[in-house]
């Protein structure tokens, strides 16, 4: 028996703290792997501290491996709106500064096309009551984070972060999303 292999691509993307969108996307059938790192600033390989000062220029992101045969670059972006409030500029409930910025880093003109017909959707639909301030740029360099960053969530649910803040959101999105969620999660 001949095995096919998967095509997967990749999308980065920002919305606040990266533990969140890690916990969230994992979730996601369809994504093989989430990567939380640093992307779109000026300082190269940052440290965790380094971005949390605001300095490095650099946003909290994740890079998603994903399928696209499974789930869509359009419905990443489609959860990606529905788990972060793109209308708060460099913020993020209390989490404030650039690093926190609601961003779309994009691997090829296609996802830049894609990203601009989401947003122009989440506009449309009133899905949040304010203006979109949500960056769309082309992905420079990605720099993963930290090996204590990775899994955050998993590793750490009854912290006070998560469960203030990482928590409800995957709660959120397992509900509305419930349909899509990788078997393991749903159960």
């Amino acid at each position: 028996m001949v095995e096919m292999a998967l095509m997967t691509e990749k999308a980065t993307l920002g919305g606040g703290c990266f533990w969140c969108l890690e916990a969230v996307y994992k979730d996601l059938r369809g994504v093989s792997a989430v990567m939380s790192g640093y992307s779109a600033g000026h300082t190269e390989n940052p440290s965790y501290r380094q971005v949390c000062s605001g300095a490095t220029g650099h946003a909290e992101v994740v890079q998603i491996d994903f399928d696209p045969a499974e789930v869509s670059y359009e419905d990443l972006l489609r959860v990606f709106f529905s788990i972060h409030d793109p209308t708060t500029k460099d913020r993020q409930g209390n989490d404030v500064g650039t690093q926190y910025r609601s961003i779309i880093l994009t691997h090829s003109d296609a996802q830049a096309a894609a990203a601009k017909a989401v947003m122009q959707e989440v506009v449309d639909q009133k899905v949040w009551p304010g203006k979109l301030v949500t960056e769309v740029e082309p992905l420079s360099v990605f720099y993963p984070a930290e090996p204590e960053h990775h899994d955050y969530f998993a590793r750490n649910p009854f912290t006070g972060y998560c469960q203030a803040v990482v928590g409800p959101k995957v709660a959120k999105f397992r509900k509305t999303f419930s349909s899509r969620l990788k078997k393991a999660a749903a159960e």
